[in-house]
């Protein structure tokens, strides 16, 4: 296994809309280890393929305490979405240090495979609804600072370019 780079905003990478993933091989399973090996190592609850410049439909999740819990979304699809709506203080691996409150559906309904290629659907809500969609948003070339305004969005941009060139 092997701790990825995290590509970091505003990296115009992270925009990119990944691809469906056909070959569920050892290819795909050594790269859920290794996505999930940096998610835990980062430390984070979740993690898109995107994020590690791999542009392929693939998101590993672990919501628990212990990091027990592994979840593993392959060509992930929101297949419905609650009316009401909560609001949450998310973060990001590729944004850090930076929180924001991002409004998203409180429950979805998910339809995705796991490494070997079986389909699933789950129902979720809480933090593991609003962690499923955040990564969704990266596999559709989204960060969640998009989902603030465009004042908002101004000032993490300078403050990460600003952090960036002090640690140069």
């Amino acid at each position: 296994m092997a701790v990825l780079n995290i590509l970091k905003y505003p990296d115009p990478r992270l925009h990119t809309v990944a691809r469906r993933v056909d070959a569920f091989d050892d290819r795909l399973r050594q790269l859920v280890q290794d996505m999930a090996e940096t998610m835990y190592a980062a430390p984070g609850i979740g993690l898109a393929a995107t994020q590690v410049d791999v542009h392929e439909r693939v998101i590993v999740i672990d919501i628990s305490e212990d990091r027990s819990d592994l979840r593993v979304f392959v060509n992930p699809e929101i297949v419905s979405t609650s009316d009401d709506h909560v609001r949450f203080e998310e973060g990001c691996l590729s944004v850090p240090e930076i929180y924001e409150t991002v409004e998203r559906p409180e429950r979805v309904t998910v339809r995705a495979c796991d490494a070997h290629g079986k389909s699933f659907t789950l129902d979720c809500e809480g933090l593991l609804a609003v962690c499923i969609q955040h990564e969704i948003d990266h596999l559709n070339g989204k960060v969640f600072v998009q989902h603030l305004s465009r004042l908002k969005q101004s000032r993490i941009r300078s403050k990460l370019v600003k952090r960036d060139r002090q640690a140069a």
